[in-house]
């Protein structure tokens, strides 16, 4: 009952952003969503197309995007996302510990700030980039001093481009059919029957879509995400083998 609240408070939130943009000539902006957040906008997507809209979440393959409503063709004009990026790293790298996605995410939750407000957090190593609105951005940078016992420092980068960003590992995989499914199984190493657990609990997301067809056929460029494992882009196909089965190239982000 309380999820369906919040689903109808979002799908209001969207009405009211595209009314806004519409009819006063202006840009809106959503916070950053979640993969199931989004999915509640694509469900409203020709509900709300009469206003115009981008999805940005900072950098490209980003997973929590911001929806801009409004139309530069109509508007005249462009405005950015209202998006930084802040590389957080440690005052000393030496004695800095291995910190993970969920150290750094707790952090910031500490701050006490609300989570529509940052979007992904990408990490290397003992230091992190994270993409957040503008608005929090000189906050956290003032504010975001430990990380479990590693004492950071944060700094503003406006050098998207030559950050070091999640690099997929090429693999050429062998699988039945180019089913969503088969090839799930296949990259994580998962038996279908798995794979059908995860498409009923609403994990699987096709292109920032939620997929609960588990025979969907997968194009080239399409993006599938699975909670709790990670992405992969489906490249190509690459003809069949003598025994039938599909020759396939995958990027998989592990």
């Amino acid at each position: 009952m309380e999820q369906e609240k919040e689903i109808q408070q979002l799908r209001n939130r969207f009405r009211d952003l595209a009314e806004k943009a519409f009819h006063q000539n202006m840009y809106t902006f959503s916070g950053f969503l979640g993969m199931s957040e989004q999915d509640v906008f694509y469900c409203m997507e020709e509900e709300l197309r009469f206003a115009g809209y981008e999805l940005s979440g900072g950098f490209e393959l980003a997973e929590r995007r911001m929806v801009r409503f409004g139309s530069p063709e109509e508007l005249g004009f462009e405005v950015a996302f209202p998006i930084q990026c802040i590389h957080i790293e440690p005052m000393m790298k030496k004695f800095a510990e291995q910190l993970s996605h969920r150290d750094f995410l707790g952090a910031l939750m500490n701050l006490g700030i609300e989570r529509s407000t940052i979007g992904d957090i990408r990490v290397q190593e003992k230091e992190a980039y994270l993409f957040c609105l503008d608005t929090i951005a000189p906050f956290i940078c003032d504010n975001l001093e430990t990380i479990r016992h590693t004492h950071v420092k944060c700094t503003i980068t406006e050098h998207f481009e030559e950050m070091t960003l999640e690099k997929p590992s090429e693999e050429l995989l062998q699988v039945a059919s180019v089913r969503l499914d088969a090839v799930i199984s296949k990259v994580y190493h998962i038996s279908r029957g798995e794979c059908l657990d995860y498409f009923r609990a609403g994990k699987v997301f096709v292109s920032g879509r939620l997929c609960e067809n588990n025979s969907k056929m997968l194009r080239p460029g399409d993006v599938v995400n699975v909670r709790g494992f990670g992405k992969f882009i489906f490249e190509e196909e690459l003809g069949d083998t003598k025994k039938g089965k599909k020759n396939i190239a995958v990027a998989v982000f592990r």
